[in-house]
């Protein structure tokens, strides 16, 4: 599924409509005739053609995040799968008011960078991450990750944005990131580790463990990783599920 596929952002145009111009062989913009619709409609779809072949062609993600239903913004992934920033966090606690960032770690491109506090993590590097992607991928980002960042380090997270956990919710997976792993075959280093085990090791960090610290990064980095083949399954799923089911 790519935004090319996409025809719901068009004023009049619900999931009824854009199935209905599916199952009439109008899959891609380019087969856009307005016979299929009235000629208001048409209008407003070549409309709607026109300016978003521009901003695709400008490679601006943002203007479809405002354009497409929030339970749609993962049809935006196909189109940026090499400027989609993975990103996951560790804390002391879960209050941004309170509690601290202890890791940061982002995926893109097939690398995973990981920011520490009181070394590397600053404001300044993570909204150089920020405004090198196109599209910021998390699970649970928007109550959690987010939330965090904006607090502790004063960054602007407004770039497009995938919450996994409300796809995943779609597809019938209610758990948390790591049980959804398991349940769809996705493996990690140490899957026994846990958001409590990570505050555990930040602390025994404080106090001169090194080795703990490793072990934190490691699972931040395993965190952020995974949700790149999660991204692609949640995808792939829900494209046989609202396209292919309608074609």
């Amino acid at each position: 599924m790519q935004i090319e596929n996409s025809f719901i952002p068009v004023q009049g145009v619900g999931e009824a409509t854009e199935r209905r111009l599916w199952a009439n062989g109008v899959t891609h913009w380019d087969e856009f005739e307005g016979e299929v619709v009235g000629d208001t409609l048409a209008d407003r779809i070549e409309s709607f053609i026109d300016e978003g072949t521009t901003h695709l062609s400008r490679g601006d993600m943002s203007f479809f995040a405002d354009a497409f239903p929030d339970s749609s913004h993962w049809r935006l992934y196909e189109n940026v799968v090499d400027e989609a920033c993975f990103l996951d966090i560790e804390t002391t606690g879960l209050s941004s008011a309170t509690d601290d960032v202890t890791t940061v770690s982002v995926h893109r491109g097939g690398e995973t960078k990981t920011f520490v506090n009181g070394d590397d993590l600053t404001a300044g590097r993570l909204q150089t991450e920020l405004e090198a992607a196109s599209l910021l991928v998390t699970f649970n980002g928007k109550r959690f990750d987010v939330p965090f960042l904006e607090t502790c380090y004063d960054v602007d997270v407004s770039l497009p944005h995938v919450d996994l956990m409300y796809p995943c919710k779609k597809l019938g997976f209610d758990g948390g990131l790591k049980e959804i792993e398991r349940d769809l075959g996705i493996d990690r280093d140490k899957p026994d580790l846990s958001g409590r085990d990570a505050v555990r090791l930040w602390h025994e960090y404080e106090r001169g463990d090194e080795a703990a610290l490793e072990t934190l990064i490691e699972y931040n980095r395993d965190d952020t990783a995974n949700l790149e083949p999660l991204m692609e399954i949640v995808s792939s799923r829900l494209h046989e599920t609202v396209f292919e089911a309608n074609c």
